[in-house]
C-alpha cells in the first residue's frame, strides 16, 4: 500500500547550503590571495589575516551579545573579511583593516539583521567607510616586489601623469599598483571560472557589467580593453556585484542591475573625483536593487495588470 505524503514546500531540495556556498567562494578567491602575497609580499598575508580574523571575532561577539547562535561556521565573515581586504591598499595600517572588518560586519550586515538581510554589499560598504575616514592611507600605492609608491593605471591616465601605464599584459597578471586583490585579472578569473563551474554564479550581472565598460570606454575614446584590466572591475563584476543579498532576484533585474553597474562605473572614471568607480557604483545599485525587484519580479498566473 502507497502511502501519500504531504509536506510544504520547497519540494526540490539541493546539496547547496550556505556554508557549502560560502567556502566555494572562499576557495575561488586563493588564486588571487596567493598571487597578491607574491606580488606585495608578507604584508598583504598580514593584512589578509587581520581584516578575516577581525570580521569572525566581530560576528561571533555580536552575535555572542545580542544572544543568537554563533554561526562564524557558515563562512560568510571570512567571504567578507578576504573581499574587504582585497580592495584595500598592501601598506594600509593594519588596525585601519580591522575597523574596516568590525564596520563591515557589525554595521553594515548585523545591524540589517544579519546574513541575507544587508542592503549594501558589506566589503565594499566597509572600503567606503575607510576611504571616508583615512583617504591618505586609502589612496597611497605601492608598485609590486620594490614597494615603491606610485599611482594606479586609473589614476595615471585620469590625472595626466607621468608615470609610465602599465602594458596590458602586467595588468592582466597583476604587475601593476592597486588594491591588494584586484590587480591580477587572470587569478581573478580563474576563480570565476570556478563560480561558473559551480553553478555559484550566472553570467547576467559580470557580462552585462563588463559589456557596459567595454561600450562606453570606446565611446568616450578609452582602450575598452584597458578599462577592463585596469582598476577593480573584473573583482567587482564576478565577486562583488553578483552577491545574491545585495543584487536582483531576476535574470532581467540583474541584467539592468549590471548596465547599472557599468554606467555608474564609467561616469566615475570619467568625471567624477576618484579615478576608480567600481565600488560606488556597486553600492549606489544595491539601493535600487529593491526597486529593481518591483518592477521586474514575474507575474502571478492568473494576475491582472
Amino acid at each position: 500500500m502507497r502511502k501519500l505524503i504531504i509536506s510544504s514546500s520547497p519540494h526540490i531540495r539541493l546539496k547547496e547550503s550556505i556554508p557549502r556556498v560560502m567556502w566555494s567562494v572562499v576557495l575561488a578567491l586563493a588564486p588571487a590571495a596567493i598571487i597578491s602575497v607574491y606580488l606585495f609580499g608578507l604584508v598583504a598575508l598580514r593584512l589578509i589575516a587581520v581584516s578575516i580574523l577581525a570580521a569572525v571575532i566581530s560576528e561571533a561577539l555580536w552575535q555572542k551579545l545580542i544572544g543568537r547562535r554563533i554561526a562564524i561556521g557558515d563562512g560568510s565573515a571570512v567571504v567578507v573579511g578576504l573581499l574587504l581586504a582585497f580592495v584595500l591598499p598592501p601598506r594600509l595600517p593594519w588596525w585601519m583593516a580591522a575597523v574596516g572588518s568590525f564596520f563591515a560586519i557589525v554595521i553594515v550586515k548585523q545591524l540589517f539583521g544579519g546574513l541575507g538581510n544587508n542592503i549594501f554589499n558589506p566589503a565594499l560598504a566597509g572600503r567606503a567607510f575607510l576611504l571616508a575616514s583615512f583617504p591618505i592611507y586609502m589612496t597611497s600605492w605601492v608598485r609590486p616586489f620594490d614597494a615603491v609608491s606610485c599611482a594606479t593605471p586609473l589614476a595615471i591616465v585620469k590625472e595626466n601623469l607621468s608615470d609610465t601605464i602599465p602594458s596590458l599584459w602586467d595588468l592582466f597578471i597583476g604587475k601593476t599598483a592597486g588594491c591588494l586583490g584586484e590587480t591580477s585579472a587572470v587569478a581573478l578569473l580563474i576563480g570565476a571560472g570556478f563560480l561558473f563551474w559551480r553553478k555559484i554564479i550566472t553570467w547576467h550581472i559580470p557580462f552585462t557589467y563588463i559589456g557596459t565598460v567595454t561600450l562606453l570606454s570606446w565611446v568616450f575614446g578609452r582602450d575598452p580593453l584597458f578599462s577592463v584590466l585596469a582598476g577593480g572591475l573584473v573583482l567587482g563584476a564576478f565577486f562583488m556585484a553578483v552577491d545574491p543579498v545585495t543584487s536582483p532576484m531576476t535574470a532581467k533585474g540583474q541584467i539592468i542591475f549590471g548596465i547599472g553597474c557599468g554606467i555608474v562605473t564609467v561616469l566615475i572614471r570619467q568625471w567624477g573625483g576618484y579615478p576608480e568607480g567600481v565600488c560606488y557604483s556597486i553600492l549606489l545599485m544595491n539601493a535600487l536593487v529593491p526597486l529593481i525587484d518591483r518592477y521586474t519580479k514575474p507575474r502571478r498566473l492568473g494576475e491582472q495588470k
